[in-house]
């Protein structure tokens, strides 16, 4: 394996960032555009040129994907603890490459029309280039302090882009949102990094993962109300990868973050910053797995399956064609941590974990296809609601038929690519857990359902009278659409079991034809009444949403967790913790300070006279002083 290519990968989206970021008052729009393009179109070269090198070439030795690591000490702890900087090579490791490559390159192209005209256009290109690189830094990653650098790097970059439009109150409100929730999260991610470091000598992960390393081998040698430490740490861990993939509870940035420019949304919110905490669980899956017999990874599974639920009902509600897609990626992210959870690790056993990164790969290209295509509707009619859509089919074929294409393979439609993925989650579910599985299929049968209801509401349902005509987007936005289409037809034939594996030893997996068919019939039932609901105008949603009275209202308004959460941060947090800190430190701290100062200022003024700048004040200042001395030295003579 060359390293020195792959240190290229991400070297060449953090020069554009520097150069965009420090010309870009210098560097017309035109031309940003076209080197952020060429700069991605490198980076993903050389990305699929890594993959095939290391899957088909020098990758395997004996039957097993190897680890590739090329590192240096960069902070020294102790003799055995200490902060590594490099570049790790494996199979998921290198599947994330190509995801992070693909979707990054497709919005590049798609924002050179998105963002035609726009004043921040070079500033835009110059934050899309930041977060490429930090994702590049986190997937490439050697340890756990690592990831979190560039973890918190993409943390930054997601703040940058969600408040992309900064005189935007909305905009603005969604951005400090995103980075707050998260960065709630990512406390408990470094308590869990620390944890590891202090029992277990190393942030490394080769060592973490090593079923004969220190911290598998050693979990049961410290233990914490009822639990061994290292399961609270990957509990800490996951909680940090819970925030950044927007799992229940800390899922409520994730539709808000819909206020960026809709390119953003298909970077970070369909393929890349929202799997970084599926990744993470994928990256650290051994010690999830083998530590106290998988206890940590029993919570995966629940709070994956749960946020499935519940994300997939909210969705059926929601009236912003984005914030439906937002829903729907936070319904997808509990799919894959529900798989991680149920999964095993040798061979066949792991069908989860495969099934997991193989749903990871084939959800970044019909989501992101699906964000582009929402993006090119609200291109061409000004809305991102459902109310103002209808009928556009005849306005926008290719945008139409792209669209349909990724609604129908995140519905499990076969032989599209989310048929495959998803199938396997459901193997994998239901050799698990009965209660899972079954929550896995009432799943597919809702996304099936909300998506085909997004699909007959944007493209069918009524012939609205727009004001302005709709038109088909230009070249540079249908292009990325036609190329993640022809990935969204094509990904599910990627041998997977073959490539990417818990025990980095592959598999073949075979279609499980009974429950194929239960979730082609669950996933064909809610197309169905889908097209009874939504394919032509009429009164049924309505009547069916005043049937379910409260329930509709209570979906519809996501279940009032924002207001949840907004009346603790004021009433609990504001005036209970943030008031009283904050009057200790103006009427104690300040105060205390004041005072000294001002004290100071009494006795300055009361003194300042000994420095009026007279000559002769001086010199009787002088002789005055002289008479006393004298007199004191011959007081002090005489006795």
């Amino acid at each position: 394996m060359n390293l020195i290519n792959l240190l290229l990968i991400p070297a060449i989206p953090l020069a554009v960032f520097l150069v965009l970021g420090i010309f870009s008052h210098k560097i017309k729009p035109a031309a940003s555009g076209v080197i952020g393009v060429a700069g991605l179109a490198i980076s993903t070269f050389l990305s699929y040129y890594t993959a095939w090198q290391y899957f088909f070439v020098a990758g395997k030795v004996n039957g097993v994907f190897q680890t590739f690591i090329e590192k240096t000490v960069w902070i020294n702890f102790t003799d055995t603890l200490h902060i590594d900087m490099g570049v790790l090579v494996d199979p998921i490791s290198v599947m994330m490459l190509i995801v992070v490559s693909t979707v990054s390159l497709m919005v590049h192209i798609y924002s050179r029309g998105y963002m035609k005209g726009d004043e921040g256009y070079t500033r835009f290109f110059a934050y899309l280039s930041l977060f490429t690189f930090s994702m590049y830094g986190l997937v490439l990653a050697t340890n756990l302090f690592q990831i979190y650098i560039f973890w918190e790097l993409v943390g930054v970059s997601s703040f940058l882009l969600i408040g992309y439009y900064y005189t935007k109150t909305s905009a603005i409100a969604a951005a400090k949102k995103a980075f707050i929730v998260t960065r709630f999260a990512d406390f408990g991610f470094l308590i869990g990094i620390f944890i590891i470091g202090f029992y277990t000598n190393t942030f490394d992960f080769q060592l973490l993962n090593d079923p004969q390393g220190p911290a598998i081998l050693t979990w049961a040698s410290s233990s914490f109300m009822g639990l061994s430490v290292i399961t609270w740490a990957l509990i800490l861990i996951f909680m940090g990868g819970a925030g950044k993939s927007a799992m229940f509870p800390l899922h409520i940035w994730l539709p808000d973050a819909m206020e960026g420019p809709t390119p953003v949304s298909a970077l970070i919110h369909a393929a890349t910053m929202v799997v970084a905490g599926v990744y993470l669980v994928a990256r650290l899956f051994p010690m999830f797995y083998m530590v106290e017999d998988g206890f940590a990874l029993q919570i995966v599974t629940y709070v994956g399956a749960f946020s499935a639920l519940f994300a997939a009902i909210i969705a059926i509600t929601q009236t912003d064609i984005k914030r439906v897609l937002a829903f729907s990626t936070m319904s997808q992210l509990g799919y894959m941590m529900m798989a991680l959870g149920v999964s095993g690790f040798d061979g066949h056993e792991g069908v989860g974990y495969m099934a997991s990164m193989f749903h990871l790969f084939t959800h970044a290209m019909f989501k992101a296809l699906l964000f582009l295509g929402a993006g090119s509707v609200i291109h061409a009619v000004h809305s991102n609601l459902l109310q103002d859509m209808g009928g556009l089919r005849k306005y926008m074929p290719v945008t139409n038929i792209t669209f349909l294409i990724a609604a129908l393979a995140i519905a499990g439609v076969p032989p599209l690519a989310g048929f495959w993925s998803k199938d396997e989650i459901l193997v994998a579910a239901y050799s698990n857990s009965q209660f899972i599985y079954g929550v896995g299929v009432f799943v597919a049968g809702l996304t099936a359902f909300y998506m085909f209801r997004l699909y007959f509401g944007i493209f069918w349902s009524k012939d609205k009278q727009y004001k302005h005509t709709p038109h088909e987007s230009p070249a540079s936005m249908t292009i990325p659409l036609i190329v993640l289409a022809v990935l969204t037809l094509t990904a599910g034939f990627v041998p997977f079991s073959e490539l990417v594996t818990a025990d980095k030893v592959g598999f073949e997996a075979h279609l499980n034809l009974p429950l194929a068919a239960i979730a082609v019939a669950v996933g064909a039932l809610g197309i169905f009444l889908a097209w009874i609901f939504y394919k032509k105008e009429n009164d049924l949603a309505f009547r069916f949403a005043t049937a379910f009275g409260s329930l509709y209202k209570w979906t519809s308004h996501k279940f009032y967790f924002d207001e949840i959460y907004l009346f603790v941060a004021r009433n609990i947090f504001f005036k209970n913790v943030a008031a009283p800190i904050a009057k200790f430190d103006k009427k104690i701290i300040d105060g205390t300070m004041e005072g000294i100062g001002n004290q100071t200022v009494v006795i300055s003024r009361k003194i300042k006279g000994l420095q009026s700048g007279k000559v002769q004040d001086y010199a009787f200042g002088f002789m005055g002083g002289l008479v006393v001395l004298i007199l004191v030295f011959i007081y002090i003579f005489n006795n």
